[in-house]
């Protein structure tokens, strides 16, 4: 006689692989992402800056851009120079004093001494971007000697010191990452950065932010920073900026040098005059362009 066997148990409920959503897991999943989203702290506000100080900037042309060696740095860059106009800054002491200080004391500095901006040329005009002036150097050149007695910054190590952006023209800045004084220059331990930047609009420039110091904006004149930006530059040839490149690759130090001439004024632009204009109330927020 035939007997069947009895079938098999069932096999046990399988486990729902890690890579397996269902409808349910997908809503659940979604829902724990809002709330993640929606708890996340907010961002800190950026510092309120207070115009604490005012300092103003005469900017003047040359009728071209050739400067030959000056014997007496006491006299104007040419002696048939044009005034462009006066720029005011205000300082934001509150912030960042010992940037503003420092700032302030080359402006004031002794033009017998060239430690001054005084008859300091703009070096660099990045259009639509920023302009560069106060580069360390040979005072004869139309460069700057900053005061012996100067402070280190410190602030070029402080993250609260970079809270503030670039985000509009006419705003002032220490120049830390654009900063293109020569490298013999940089390796004094008595050097001291004083070279600063204004940008020029018409938009922002955030690739500036976090790396520069913002500690001014431009109060009046900024039709004068936006003539300067329209002076034309000296500008390579790709073909040139090529070559540049292979140069660099292979360490050769003419590179650097060749390089120090992009983006210059074809027409000599400097600071003809500056100083101080005494602030008798400072005002609690900046009159910004």
């Amino acid at each position: 006689m035939a007997y069947s066997l009895p079938p098999p148990p069932p096999p046990p409920p399988s486990l729902p692989l890690h890579n397996h959503f269902t409808r349910r897991s997908l809503l659940l999943l979604s829902t724990t992402t809002t709330t993640t989203t929606t708890l996340s702290l907010p961002s800190t506000p950026p510092p309120t800056p207070t115009v604490t100080d005012r300092v103003f900037m005469d900017f003047s042309l040359c009728p071209n851009n050739f400067l030959p060696d000056r014997a007496n740095t006491l006299s104007p860059i040419c002696s048939d120079s044009t005034l462009l106009g006066r720029v005011v800054l205000g300082l934001f002491g509150n912030l960042v004093p010992l940037t503003v200080s420092n700032f302030k004391s080359v402006c004031l500095g002794s033009n017998a001494t060239s430690s001054s901006y005084k008859n300091t040329l703009v070096h660099k005009v990045f259009p639509g971007q920023y302009l560069l002036a106060g580069r360390q150097g040979r005072p004869d050149k139309g460069e700057v000697r900053p005061p012996r007695d100067l402070p280190r910054n410190t602030e070029t190590v402080d993250a609260k010191a970079f809270a503030l952006t670039h985000s509009r023209p006419g705003v002032v800045s220490l120049s830390l990452s654009e900063n293109d004084d020569d490298d013999d220059v940089k390796l004094d331990p008595e050097y001291r950065n004083v070279e600063f930047l204004i940008t020029t609009g018409p938009g922002p420039c955030p690739q500036l932010d976090s790396k520069n110091i913002v500690f001014g904006t431009v109060l009046e004149g900024l039709d004068v920073i936006t003539a300067i930006a329209s002076i034309p530059t000296y500008q390579p040839s790709e073909r040139i900026r090529q070559f540049n490149d292979l140069a660099e690759f292979f360490g050769d130090g003419r590179a650097q040098n060749a390089r120090n001439i992009w983006n210059r004024p074809l027409t000599t632009v400097y600071i003809s005059d500056c100083g101080e204009l005494k602030v008798t109330k400072p005002s609690l927020t900046p009159s910004l362009p």
